[in-house]
């Protein structure tokens, strides 16, 4: 292979790779199904890296320039870092975000509340707490949190 062939997929892997980290808080938090987990920017990584680790393979390659070697292992090294990186604030750093204040506790009673069922009828919690079941009065209700898109 020529030693003057510019190594493209270095530059698109690296390019890729910065794209994937870049685009998750502008384009993808927008997004329920790709902020609540970030899928779409770990497929990006994934091919970002697979394209960066296939130009340091072709910058190894015999007959290849010292220049060429030295800045493919720096944009390789910067891609891996910017991965690392990412994956440290999506996930590490969630660990780290403030408890809710007014969230109840577990094994709390919850304050009442009214809220619309899944036909859009008013439902309240002394509503469900009075309200006989096969007979008998409730001894308590469940209430289930889903994260939803707010």
């Amino acid at each position: 292979m020529a030693s003057g062939r510019f190594n493209w997929a270095m530059l698109s892997g690296f390019l890729v790779t910065l794209f994937a980290f870049v685009s998750y808080p502008f384009i993808f938090v927008r997004f329920p199904i790709t902020r609540d987990f970030p899928w779409a920017n770990l497929l990006l990584f994934a091919v970002g890296l697979v394209l960066v680790f296939a130009g340091i393979r072709r910058a190894f390659e015999p007959n290849r320039r010292l220049w060429t070697k030295v800045l493919s292992t720096f944009a390789a090294t910067l891609s891996v870092v910017i991965f690392g990186f990412f994956l440290f604030l999506i996930f590490g750093m969630t660990k780290h975000l403030p408890k809710s204040q007014g969230a109840p506790q577990v094994g709390q009673k919850a304050p009442e509340f009214t809220l619309p069922n899944q036909v859009g009828k008013p439902v309240s919690l002394a509503e469900l707490l009075s309200s006989p079941v096969n007979g008998a009065a409730p001894k308590g209700v469940v209430l289930v949190f889903f994260r939803g898109y707010w």
